[in-house]
Formats: C-alpha cells, structure tokens, sequence
C-alpha cells in the first residue's frame, strides 16, 4: 500500500515537536520486527498521567503502519480527544498479543517466539 494520504498525515503530525497536552502517543505492535499488525493510540492529559484514553485496532492484511483506514481511525480518534502532540514509536516495539489477556501474566507470548528474548526498544537479543 502506498505510504501516503492518511500514513502521511499521521507522520506529519509526530513531526511538530511538542505543543502541549493532550499528547497521544502511537505504538506500532507485530508478531515480529517486519509488519505491524496492530497499533494503540494513549492519550495523556497530564505530565506523569497515565492514559486517560486507549484505543487499538488491528490489521490483517497490510501492515498496520501504512494501512490507510487504521491512520485514519488513529487520526479521527486524536482530533475526538483535542491532541495537539503526537509521539510515534521509533518501529515496532513489541508482541500484539496482551499479557494476562491473550496469554498467562509472567510467560512469554507462544504466538510470537521472536519477541521471546529481545529487546522491544533496540531489537537486540538479550542473552
């Protein structure tokens, strides 16, 4: 899919630098370090505030980082709660499974062994 329209709007707003609150931050999630399947959009209203909103959606198909309808519900869900800053993650950061949700609070995710024993901020394995 082409990485324009609403990726590129998504994009352009992380490239603002910071206007204040409320900050939304945007979480690129896969199975591996190559597709995003999912993305969370939080939003924070305060300095030190945990989220006061959350919301996820998921892509099958296309890569959750280019998908058109994902941006653009990631946009349409940042103008609802006013947010004048937008912080991207640096890539994919992690398994889109949820701990104590999809898999056992403390284990590793089965769904996704390249998560198992990296890093989710550098990507390198921990040994």
């Amino acid at each position: 899919m082409a990485r324009s329209g609403r990726f590129a709007a998504l994009r352009e707003t992380s490239g603002r630098g910071f206007r204040g609150y409320p900050v939304a931050t945007v979480a690129y999630y896969g199975p591996d370090a190559s597709r995003a399947t999912k993305v969370a959009v939080g939003v924070i209203l305060a300095e030190g505030a945990e989220p006061s909103a959350l919301e996820r959606w998921n892509s099958a198909e296309a890569d959750a980082r280019f998908d058109q309808d994902a941006c653009g519900a990631a946009l349409d869900f940042m103008a609802a709660h006013h947010v004048k800053t937008v912080v991207i993650s640096p890539g994919i950061i992690g398994c889109p499974h949820e701990e104590g949700v999809d898999y056992a609070v403390g284990e590793k995710c089965p769904a996704c062994p390249y998560w198992a024993d990296r890093d989710r901020w550098t990507g390198e394995a921990i040994r």
